[in-house]
């Protein structure tokens, strides 16, 4: 390797299909890490009744969605300071960095403050039963209060992935998922003689957590080529840093929200089916969240490759990791469609022995599962649209699929087909997020290099 491509960032030399192997790695890990909580709260808080597991499944869209705002600005960070490195000027990258993260803290506060006033007005949305509102209220009242923390670490995850830190994103995400882990079964149900605070120790245990995540990713970006310095935002404009991190922040934030709001409108016409409804596909929707985190390692990882490449002008090599990530969803949808649709009421037994719960949570598999490729291919066109600074046309992509797709199959199939119709609107959904991610980004490529159009 010569001066000059030494002088590069790391992820604009080299194999794309290694860069990707190595960048989704850890990523894969971070997310499953990540993804575990949920797994291991929803098992513990089974112990506590049927009423406690439909209240968490009410709770999780919503948890999902307020956490998605926050992906987004982590994305913002992770496209601006990927794509400064990649032009070569790291002062850029590192005014954005320092400045991303005190951006995400300030949004995190902001967030936290309106979960905690909106917990009724949201749950009443939902169609949440009466009875289930003081289990609601017992999980998000510390989970809001803590909430700052989670987005203190997602800026610090966007710095690191623009830097293609792989590595250190998942070593902080395993710190905070294995601290859950541990406070799980001692706040959840008690053990060794301590009491446990029931649905409310299982936000505990989620906010402790958060706090080690933060402490782990101020000692890791210590170490990194653009570490914590907040002297530099002190004699510069910070218009430049809150500018560019907004333009893709605000769409990419949206677009991650609007996805998971869907799911919460799709919880609350499953409601209308009964509780045994809605335990099982909350239930569901943990176990494809995480038979999905290489998907959604893989869309994590992207934007940092594509951002630098493109940032770069290497054109070729973005079009070349777009391509790779492509081949790489369809192949694994599918591979886990298929064993999920097999085993369905098995897995469902991990969760529940009420055999309603276990019948719903089949019938989920059976239909939405055939649409894991399809959403492997939205999230990872809209990791690189966002890397491009088109998080525009991933959050029209989202919008329309969530407005003019989900919801009206969903509400022109339910009188007929019940809770069936409901995850066949997901699968609906996911079919049109894979067409239109797949042509918009091809739209992308073509505009900057015409002839790959023709091929």
């Amino acid at each position: 390797m010569n001066a000059s491509e030494q002088s590069l960032p790391r992820l604009v030399s080299g194999s794309i299909p290694g860069h990707l192997v190595s960048q989704t790695l850890p990523m894969v890990i971070g997310v499953a890490a990540i993804m575990s909580i949920g797994l291991v709260d929803a098992y513990f808080i089974g112990r506590l009744g049927s009423d406690a597991l439909a209240a968490i499944s009410f709770i999780f869209p919503v948890s999902v969605a307020i956490t998605s705002l926050g992906v987004g600005i982590m994305v913002g960070i992770n496209s601006v300071v990927a794509r400064a490195l990649g032009e070569g000027d790291r002062e850029k990258a590192a005014r954005r960095a320092n400045f991303g993260i005190v951006f995400a803290a300030g949004c995190g506060l902001l967030m936290g403050i309106a979960l905690w006033l909106a917990i009724d007005p949201i749950f009443a949305a939902m169609n949440a039963p009466a009875q289930l509102m003081p289990l609601i209220r017992d999980y998000m009242r510390p989970y809001a209060t803590g909430f700052p923390l989670i987005l203190v670490i997602m800026g610090f995850n966007g710095v690191l992935r623009g830097q293609g830190e792989a590595r250190k994103t998942s070593t902080i995400s395993i710190s905070y998922a294995a601290a859950n882990w541990v406070l799980d079964p001692l706040l959840i149900t008690g053990a060794f003689g301590v009491e446990g605070y029931g649905m409310a120790g299982a936000a505990y245990a989620t906010v402790i957590g958060w706090g080690i995540g933060v402490a782990v990713a101020v000692w890791l970006v210590r170490s990194t080529t653009l570490p914590l310095d907040f002297t530099l935002l002190r004699n510069c404009s910070l218009i430049d840093p809150a500018t560019a991190i907004i333009r893709v922040g605000l769409p990419a934030a949206f677009s991650n929200a609007i996805n998971p709001l869907g799911l919460s409108i799709l919880t609350a016409l499953v409601a209308l089916e009964g509780e045994a409804a809605v335990a099982g596909f909350g239930a569901a929707g943990r176990l494809q969240s995480f038979v999905i985190v290489p998907l959604l390692g893989l869309s994590g990882a992207i934007g940092a490759i594509v951002g630098q490449n493109w940032g770069a002008g290497r054109y070729d090599r973005s079009r070349e990791a777009a391509l790779w990530a492509a081949g790489f969803c369809v192949v694994w949808g599918l591979f886990v469609a298929i064993a999920m649709v097999a085993a369905g009421e098995n897995f469902a037994r991990l969760f529940t022995d009420d055999l309603a719960v276990i019948a719903e949570f089949a019938r989920y598999l059976e239909i939405a599962a055939w649409g894991y490729a399809g959403f492997g291919l939205l999230i990872v066109g809209n990791g690189i649209m966002n890397a491009v600074d088109k998080a525009g046309y991933a959050l029209l992509q989202s919008v329309a699929r969530v407005f003019l797709v989900m919801l009206p199959v969903a509400l022109v199939l339910q009188p007929g087909m019940g809770s069936a119709a409901i995850y066949t609107a997901e699968l609906a959904a996911n079919l049109f997020g894979a067409v239109s991610a797949v042509l918009l980004v091809r739209h992308i490529f073509v505009r900057k290099s015409p002839a790959w159009g023709q091929r």
